[in-house]
């Protein structure tokens, strides 16, 4: 089966997954535009070279230095709560593989990335090279205190767990945008929260 193949199956499992669990976040489908990038972006070319026969599969997978790449649905539905257009610039904490980030700037102005790990965000920088997203911006830093250089932001994703929201993320949205970060002290009992600043 080849990658086109295994990427619309992917997505297929991405829409199930919506629909068994739209009671919990609210919807039963996502914003086409991110199913969209979903299907453009070459998951395959963010996993390791060992993990290739399972990058379409509907699930995280290891990338090393004890990180993931996420399990599509939920970068799928993190992009979709996030609420952002092609015009926005969304500041992203935790570049890890750098598939997050390269489906976001697949629909949207400008992605700011930040990553803790050297090693890591070298790897990123170099596929994000290679595939020719010349949108993203990345940053060597702690993702706690976000990236006020470029901030007021229309949306902040985070894709490595806190323990409580940053104060500096929610300073650094612009009113009415959103937030989206998994909150908890443990893999085991995480919460995806949606955080909206007002006015």
């Amino acid at each position: 089966m080849d990658n086109d193949k295994r990427a619309e199956n992917m997505l297929a499992e991405i829409e199930d997954e919506v629909f068994f669990t739209r009671h919990y976040i609210g919807k039963d489908k996502l914003d086409p535009k991110v199913m969209q990038a979903m299907r453009d972006v070459p998951r395959h070319e963010f996993v390791p070279e060992s993990q290739r026969e399972f990058a379409y599969v509907n699930g995280p997978l290891a990338i090393g230095f004890g990180q993931t790449i996420s399990q599509p649905y939920m970068v799928a539905l993190m992009a979709d709560l996030l609420e952002v257009n092609d015009t926005s610039v969304v500041l992203e904490i935790g570049t890890g593989s750098g598939y997050q980030t390269a489906v976001l700037a697949a629909y949207v102005n400008k992605v700011y990335t930040v990553e803790v790990i050297p090693e890591l965000l070298e790897s990123a920088k170099a596929r994000f090279d290679k595939l020719g997203y010349d949108n993203i911006e990345t940053h060597l830093g702690d993702g706690h205190v976000g990236w006020a250089e470029h901030a007021p932001y229309d949306g902040i994703i985070v894709t490595a767990a806190a323990t409580e929201t940053p104060p500096a993320l929610i300073e650094q949205l612009k009113p009415e945008t959103n937030l989206v970060i998994p909150v908890g002290a443990s893999r085991g009992s995480q919460e995806l929260l949606l955080v909206h600043k007002d006015k």
